[in-house]
């Protein structure tokens, strides 16, 4: 059933995205994805009940374009799911230059602002909106050999938290979503790091197959999915949403266990020496 609802979802053609997209459709919201390949992505996404949309984030005028195109169709965007981001595989944080940390900032996080720019105008006038970020445990928690896809998790929970307080007068609440490990195809396209130094090849290799290792247990994208359509329909909205038991376990050691223990545990859980 139509709850006249338009959701507007970033990194949609696989993953979480895709997963998201296809729980709001079957909640009724009319639903447009996105993704750079666009209309490639266009029958899987018919079948799943939503349209999918060529979109960039790291571009200003396709995130204009795209947000347009929704506003000349729909006339509104109710809901904003930032989603698109991708993470550089496990590796020291000087293992990676300038121009990758850049990189991984201008999708993950300028992505998210450029999104935010675009649809705010929009909520501000209509008045009333969401907009729900995808973040990551690692966003509240340090992640070894991860720093530059952690500093933009920080970032999003930074941001949101701000954004949330200066919105509310215009009917308009800002949520993060947090994830721990989830079954997507984030990780096999994850970037190399552009600077490998000699140094750090063995416990890199090492972080590398005990993360590979925790993902065979990992959730299901649909645990995110349900997530955020509970944020997103929610009378009184949290600022942050734990998705999935362990999230919701490492929220709670993050914020009740003393910092040497939570220190020495990490390293344990990781083997890290």
């Amino acid at each position: 059933m139509k709850n006249n609802k338009i959701a507007l979802v970033t990194g949609a053609s696989s993953g979480i995205g895709a997963a998201t997209a296809r729980r709001l459709a079957q909640a009724g919201y009319t639903v447009y994805g996105t993704s750079r390949r666009g209309s490639q992505a266009g029958a899987a996404a018919a079948a799943a009940g939503h349209v999918m949309l060529a979109l960039d984030v790291t571009s200003d005028a396709s995130v204009a374009a795209a947000v347009a195109e929704v506003m000349q169709r729909e006339g509104r965007i109710d809901l904003l799911v930032n989603n698109a981001g991708f993470g550089v595989a496990p590796a020291g944080a000087e293992e990676s230059s300038m121009a990758q940390a850049q990189a991984i900032f201008d999708t993950n996080f300028y992505g998210v602002v450029r999104m935010t720019l675009a649809v705010l105008p929009h909520m501000r006038a209509q008045g009333g909106g969401r907009i729900l970020n995808i973040g990551s445990v690692v966003g509240f928690l340090p992640m070894p050999y991860g720093a530059l896809y952690s500093a933009t998790k920080h970032a999003i929970e930074g941001y949101t938290e701000s954004l949330d307080h200066e919105v509310r007068g215009w009917g308009i609440r800002a949520s993060v979503i947090e994830p721990a490990y989830t079954k997507t195809t984030f990780e096999a396209n994850l970037l190399a790091p552009d600077s490998p130094l000699s140094a750090y090849r063995q416990v890199r290799a090492a972080v590398t197959s005990r993360l590979q290792a925790l993902m065979a247990g990992a959730d299901d994208p649909a645990i995110v999915a349900d997530t955020v359509l509970a944020a997103a329909q929610a009378s009184q909205p949290k600022l942050r949403y734990t998705a999935g038991p362990l999230a919701a376990r490492l929220r709670l050691m993050r914020r009740f266990l003393p910092a040497a223990l939570l220190d020495a545990g990490l390293r344990k859980d990781l083997r890290l020496a």
